[in-house]
């Protein structure tokens, strides 16, 4: 039975992801996190209390094990990916970080692993509050895959959709239409790629059954154009929207990007796991996110 430990597990697709492992009676599993949000699960887990941006704290996690494997949604920068590197050394079969599309810059089109090499990249010292989000990621995977002494992977995800999105970013569009509210768009024809809460835990999963490792990009087959979001939102919701290059900051779009920032996940796939098509999915979660704001 391998011996697990999620930091950061107790909402979103973290928490879908412990519920994964938990219930698959293959693995004892252990949630470190901050306490501050009651977390109930499908299965019994370990709980552990967690300051990650406290390297002691993040030591006496490490300490528990030593850990088969070591899943970390919630490193934000290079100093918070040293400290793990320090704590869990020796102490670690496999180390999964998750990362994000925003490693990437925008203009190439899809982005593939290698467009951001953090083997390379220079590594600079500092906390979260010292990096924008996309580098202090960035500077996270160089400290690992620079400076860990065991196997690092590292899961490139796009926006994250779903039911229990709590930023309800695909929210945000689906009530604007509905309350005919404008919606600041600067490229409509920009594409973009997504993955639902639901595949990443299912991915998170795979991966840490998997040999694989390295930046690893993770997303649902296809994309869309935002505009054409809009218009399916359009089609279910039977309103028409209000859309403008620039509006207010309240109104403007999460996923207002200036041209496409869509990704390659060829890797993933050559490696045996088969994605969901977003056409398959994104329909659906709209119908239920219109109709659930008619309940309310």
């Amino acid at each position: 039975m391998a011996k697990i430990l999620v930091l950061g597990g107790s909402r979103y697709f973290g928490k879908r992801l412990v519920n994964l492992l938990a219930s698959s009676g293959k693995h004892e599993v252990t949630v470190a996190t901050r306490g501050q949000t009651e977390a109930q699960f499908d299965a019994p887990v370990t709980h552990l209390r967690l300051d990650r941006t406290d390297e002691k704290s993040l030591q006496e996690a490490a300490a528990a094990g030593p850990w088969d494997l070591v899943y970390d949604n919630i490193c934000y920068s290079p100093n918070e990916a040293l400290a793990a590197a320090r704590a869990f050394k020796g102490r670690v079969g496999k180390y999964i970080l998750t990362s994000t599309l925003s490693v990437y810059k925008l203009g190439k089109s899809p982005l593939a692993e290698e467009d951001f090499d953090p083997y390379h990249y220079e590594l600079k010292l500092g906390d979260k509050q010292a990096f924008d989000y996309g580098e202090g990621k960035r500077l996270a995977e160089a400290a690992f895959f620079q400076q860990a002494g065991f196997p690092v992977s590292a899961l490139r995800i796009p926006i994250v959709l779903g039911p229990d999105d709590y930023t309800r970013r695909l929210h945000f569009h689906v009530e604007h239409v509905q309350l005919g509210q404008p919606i600041g768009i600067p490229n409509p024809d920009a594409s973009i790629s997504f993955i639902t809460s639901a595949e990443t835990a299912k991915f998170l999963a795979w991966l840490g059954d998997n040999e694989l490792t390295g930046p690893i990009n993770a997303c649902s087959d296809g994309e869309i154009p935002i505009g054409e979001i809009i218009r399916l939102i359009e089609s279910i919701t039977g309103k028409t929207a209000l859309i403008e290059r620039e509006t207010a900051q309240e109104h403007q779009s999460p996923f207002g990007i200036p041209s496409s920032w869509v990704m390659d996940n060829t890797k993933a796939r050559e490696a045996g796991y088969q994605f969901e098509a977003l056409g398959d999915w994104l329909p659906g979660l709209i119908r239920h996110i219109a109709e659930s704001g008619q309940k309310e």
